[in-house]
């Protein structure tokens, strides 16, 4: 039907005429209230946004002297904030004559990286920085997924 008539109709029923395909011979058009249909779309963006988590940084600063129990909470924080989706940034600072012992401090962020390579994977090897130490690891797509997924149901 012409542009017009299509025109006509859409005002008498309360919608407007909105172009959904302008390349096509016709060009193909659709009556709706155009007004809601921005609306419905916003809040769509919206409720994408609300659910996107922005990966950040956390940090996780120790010493390669730690103790056990010590070793073990730094491991529980570093699995939770990757299981939510974070990266972490492991730092053993080296302090005097500790920088001899480099080798132990690395030693050290190797032990938190297989400990958690089923969740993680490394961004950054471990790397001697000045006095500092420095290893970021990425939470693993698929698990990331899986959470994802399990939050849906």
């Amino acid at each position: 039907m012409s542009t017009q008539e299509a025109l006509r109709k859409a005002r008498d029923k309360g919608f407007d005429l909105v172009m959904i395909t302008a390349n096509s011979s016709p060009p193909v058009c659709k009556m709706l209230d155009y007004g809601r249909h921005r609306y419905e779309q916003d809040k769509r963006k919206k409720d994408a946004r609300k659910k996107a988590h922005a990966s950040t940084l956390k940090e996780i600063t120790l010493s390669y002297k730690i103790g056990e129990h010590d070793y073990q909470v730094r491991l529980k924080r570093m699995t939770k904030f990757l299981e939510q989706g974070d990266k972490v940034k492991m730092t053993v600072r080296l302090r005097g004559r500790e920088a001899q012992h480099a080798d132990l401090a690395i030693q050290l962020l190797r032990r938190f990286a297989q400990d958690a390579e089923e969740i993680s994977s490394f961004e950054r090897e471990p790397k001697l920085e000045g006095y500092r130490i420095i290893m970021i690891l990425t939470p693993k797509k698929d698990k990331k997924e899986k959470k994802v997924a399990n939050n849906e149901d």
